[in-house]
């Protein structure tokens, strides 16, 4: 009894499934309706909004699109001034990451250098490409921001957390802490920036976003935590993607056949999700379910191919980040001003 007990939700967990899975599906079905060219800011900014913050509130409301807005003029700005001259820009991202990991470090502000960071190192990328619609991808990420926004007021008033919560209060670090992790999360995010440059990896953007997700600790003992439960969250998500692929067959086009799955897998996720606490299985799992079906799975296009790639690019991207995540580790600590000590 007491093991099933364990295992069983309180309403507000249930209450916050909701939200997450009603939250990406309604993103996805509006992108579909509208046939945006980019609906993977749709489907996937529900997850990490709904799923990072379990109680809304207008702060977060604020971050959220501020750093949509921010990250658009940035990309702008700088892409246009200095995009083709890879010196002058690498210093700006890095700085800009700074920025964001700062943000995340200090506590107040984590969310929006979270979305910042996630969202900004994606159009940087692509903003590189002179055949990308980057004009487009750039309003489809303020317009999922405020669908978000607005999508997760509705749900949190009809799915309210009933039990009062005190408010989290700000991480308690000493100066070398909050300088080692920003320096060791920018210098990371700016690496994988640089290696999807160099190596023309638009095709990855899955592997790219699980590395800057393997920040979010801002340690290289919560890196390689949460790189172990992204792998196995990544693989039980494809293979959930690959299910409703192999039922749904020729009718997988179909909205209205594939919502119902979707929210179901979805659900399976979030579950797991609150019950976990942490952004570990049930995050990535739902991400990944959120990704496939924003960014491949189109009436035009077959999802199984890209499904078994993009397991494959991420089990990559989590062994090469962790191995850079500990070489700056370990460098970090060299230096007493930078050193990470844990009392």
């Amino acid at each position: 009894m007491a093991a099933r007990d364990a295992h069983r939700l309180t309403p507000d967990q249930f209450r916050q499934c909701l939200r997450i899975s009603l939250g990406s599906l309604i993103g996805f079905g509006f992108a579909h309706l509208t046939q945006w060219s980019t609906g993977l800011f749709f489907c996937v900014y529900p997850v990490l909004l709904l799923g990072m913050v379990p109680r809304f509130s207008a702060h977060a409301s604020l971050q959220f699109v501020a750093a949509s807005l921010v990250n658009v003029v940035e990309v702008y700005v700088l892409a246009g001034m200095f995009g083709d001259q890879p010196l002058l820009m690498t210093p700006l991202v890095w700085s800009l990451f700074a920025i964001r990991f700062y943000c995340m470090a200090s506590g107040r502000f984590f969310l929006f250098g979270a979305n910042g960071l996630v969202s900004s190192s994606v159009l940087f990328h692509f903003a590189s490409y002179p055949d990308m619609d980057f004009g487009g991808m750039a309003k489809a990420n303020v317009a999922a921001s405020l669908l978000t926004v607005a999508v997760a007021w509705l749900l949190c008033g009809l799915f309210p957390s009933k039990q009062a919560a005190a408010p989290p209060s700000p991480p308690q670090k000493n100066p070398e802490q909050l300088r080692h992790q920003v320096l060791l999360g920018s210098t990371v995010a700016t690496v994988s920036f640089l290696v999807f440059q160099i190596f023309d990896l638009r095709d990855s953007l899955s592997a790219q976003v699980t590395t800057l997700l393997m920040l979010f600790p801002m340690t290289y003992a919560g890196a390689l935590q949460y790189g172990r439960a992204r792998a196995v969250g990544v693989l039980l998500g494809c293979n959930a993607a690959l299910l409703i692929q192999l039922l749904l067959y020729d009718w997988y086009s179909n909205w209205l056949l594939v919502g119902p799955l979707y929210w179901v897998a979805l659900m399976f996720f979030a579950r797991r999700h609150v019950q976990e606490g942490a952004s570990g299985v049930g995050f990535a799992g739902a991400t990944t379910i959120a990704v496939i079906f924003g960014q491949y799975l189109l009436p035009q296009q077959d999802a199984i191919y890209q499904t078994l790639y993009r397991f494959s690019s991420i089990t990559v991207a989590v062994v090469v980040a962790l191995t850079v995540i500990y070489i700056v580790h370990k460098m970090l600590n060299l230096l007493p001003g930078t050193r990470y000590t844990v009392s």
